[in-house]
């Protein structure tokens, strides 16, 4: 679906018009295409008292290619930089006037103690975020507060959050800010969740909090030969699925269809369900994608087994629940047949769909679990009662078997889409859908291919750190921000 308002706000003459009315200018936001390089620019490093992640930052920098500069705050970088024959050099504070000279503002603060410490985050936003450019990357990481040792040390950690969402809703102009918390001895399985929140993939990701755990779970199994560790010299960051098997509900078409893709662009062969009503559409979007595709009404009692029996013989690794519908009324005028369809296709099937895979051992050991939720399920929504119960239950379900699925290595999160431009937005009254549109830090909606990167980057292999996570796919939406 077009969104006009973005493209005249973009044009000459709607841009003069926007910006004298102080009107919004959505940016025209860069996203991944496998014709343009994916890391490119300058990168600015800065950091805040003994900082512990520069190391994996510097393997960052070294693998993706790119060009860093040095802050005041981070001394320790340069002669790290050029142990790793890494292109370095100072950040130059009277530059900062400079629009779009630096891609991306990376901040090391997983050494900050205490709040008196916290003064090297606002130099170095200070001197750096002038000259980011458009489309630009805030990364900023910590320790997780929970896993810090005194009152003092969690507080300061905790105090980053206020800070990267206030720079995502500062800076405009597609810029998206990030928090990674890297617990201590994860520092090595960072790489995936970087390299995502640096890349074009994370358009629309934006003011999200992000752990990565110790002792990272197992890797799902792959195919003879491909290497499932990204710290493997062979290992390939184009193809990270290669091997795997993935199954995606709902994959007919719209996001489905997009997570279909994507996933089978990354090497993945894609197993698609859909309701035997949808066969043809369905049969049409894995046929593109030398996938398979399965018809059957997830919803019914015998799908769950008919689903195992159709994956038994070979397995899975990956397994998207993205099949939802929606029956929206008022719950005063909502009949007991449409809060129970809700229910019972959005949530319910998950629940039985795993615990058949699951006790059959069909969904490996090292497996991805990922469910899509909504940011109706954190903020509610009038007139979607069932909508938002059925997406509220899609994050309990990530954050109560998430340790329980731990000892087999297998992770669980959610994605939690914002507005997203499909056929079902489209329906929207166009007052509610334009609102929908203006009220993120985006000022504009998202795209599928936003969700479908989102649930790329959790079924990779590098992101078995990243367990019981909920992810908002919004544009840092300001509905319950």
């Amino acid at each position: 679906m077009n969104d006009s308002y973005l493209k005249f706000a973009n044009s000459p003459f709607g841009a003069r018009l926007a910006r004298s009315l102080g009107l919004p200018k959505p940016e025209v936001l860069r996203r991944y295409r496998a014709d343009r390089p994916e890391f490119d620019g300058l990168v600015a490093i800065g950091a805040g008292r003994e900082p512990r992640l520069l190391e994996a930052l510097a393997n960052l920098v070294a693998s993706i290619g790119v060009t860093s500069v040095a802050h005041e705050s981070a001394g320790l970088w340069m002669p790290l930089a050029h142990r790793h024959g890494l292109m370095t050099g100072r950040f130059q504070p009277a530059e900062a006037g400079s629009q779009g000279k630096l891609a991306a503002l990376l901040f090391d603060a997983s050494g900050v103690e205490d709040s008196s410490q916290l003064a090297p985050l606002h130099a170095f936003f200070h001197d750096t975020l002038r000259s980011l450019g458009k489309c630009g990357r805030i990364v900023v990481l910590g320790r997780p507060p929970e896993a810090c040792a005194s009152p003092r040390q969690w507080t300061a950690q905790r105090a980053l959050e206020g800070l990267t969402r206030s720079l995502g809703k500062e800076a405009r102009r597609g810029i998206t800010a990030n928090l990674v918390y890297v617990a201590r001895g994860a520092e090595g399985s960072a790489e995936a969740t970087l390299r995502f929140f640096l890349s074009p993939r994370s358009a629309y990701v934006s003011g999200q909090v992000v752990r990565i755990d110790a002792g990272a779970p197992g890797r799902p199994a792959a195919a003879a030969g491909a290497p499932t560790s990204p710290t493997s010299p062979a290992f390939d960051w184009s193809q990270p699925l290669a091997g795997r098997r993935a199954v995606v509900t709902g994959a007919a078409r719209g996001i489905g269809a997009s997570i279909a893709s994507v996933l089978a662009a990354e090497g993945a062969h894609v197993i698609g369900i859909d309701i035997p009503s949808a066969r043809d559409a369905l049969d049409a979007t894995l046929r593109q994608l030398n996938g398979t595709a399965l018809a059957f009404d997830i919803a019914a009692p015998e799908a769950p087994a008919q689903i195992a029996a159709a994956l038994d013989e070979q397995g899975v690794d990956i397994v998207v629940h993205n099949a939802g519908i929606t029956k929206d009324k008022t719950i005063a005028k909502m009949t007991d047949a449409a809060w129970q369809s809700v229910i019972d296709i959005n949530l319910g099937a998950q629940e039985r769909i795993d615990d058949a895979l699951l006790a059959a051992g069909i969904l490996r050991d090292g497996g991805r679990i990922i469910g899509v939720s909504s940011i109706s399920g954190i903020a509610g929504n009038p007139g979607q009662t069932n909508y938002a119960t059925s997406k509220a239950g899609v994050i309990g379900r990530v954050q109560s078997m998430a340790s329980q699925l731990r000892a087999r290595g297998i992770t669980i999160n959610a994605v939690a889409p914002g507005f997203i431009e499909t056929q079902m937005t489209a329906k929207i009254p166009l007052t509610i859908r334009e609102a929908g549109r203006r009220m993120n830090s985006m000022s504009q909606g998202g795209q599928p291919v936003d969700v479908a990167q989102t649930i790329a980057w959790l079924a990779h292999p590098g992101s078995a750190g990243v367990t019981g996570q909920i992810v908002r796919v919004c544009g840092q939406s300001l509905i319950g921000a």
